[in-house]
């Protein structure tokens, strides 16, 4: 149970829901672009991300200066499909989609 306590907690922000939106359409993403899509301070996008992880819904790898995030491999195929349903044709999630490709 506390897995699953960990996931919706962890998925219970606005900011970490969009990052694990993006991580659905990229195969992996920088701090510096989720920093730019999000547009909040860098410490900040380590501080969610770094929840994102304690809960195992991304892998880090690091690379130079940069550090690089995927969704793990264990990310549940029904969260993934109840996501993309749930807030994948929203405004925001679009919005970002597009912001995406710009940066």
């Amino acid at each position: 149970m506390q897995t699953a306590l960990d996931i919706a907690k962890a998925l219970a922000d606005g900011n970490r829901m969009r990052v694990i939106a993006a991580l659905l359409g990229h195969d992996e993403l920088c701090v510096c672009q989720i920093t730019e899509l999000l547009g909040i301070t860098m410490a900040t996008v380590s501080r969610h991300m770094s929840i994102l992880h304690k809960a195992r819904l991304v892998q880090s790898r690091k690379e130079g200066r940069w550090v690089y995030y995927r969704l793990a491999q264990s990310f549940p195929a029904q969260l993934s499909d109840w996501l993309k349903g749930a807030v994948g044709d929203t405004a925001e999630i679009k919005a970002d989609r597009l912001k995406l490709t710009e940066i």
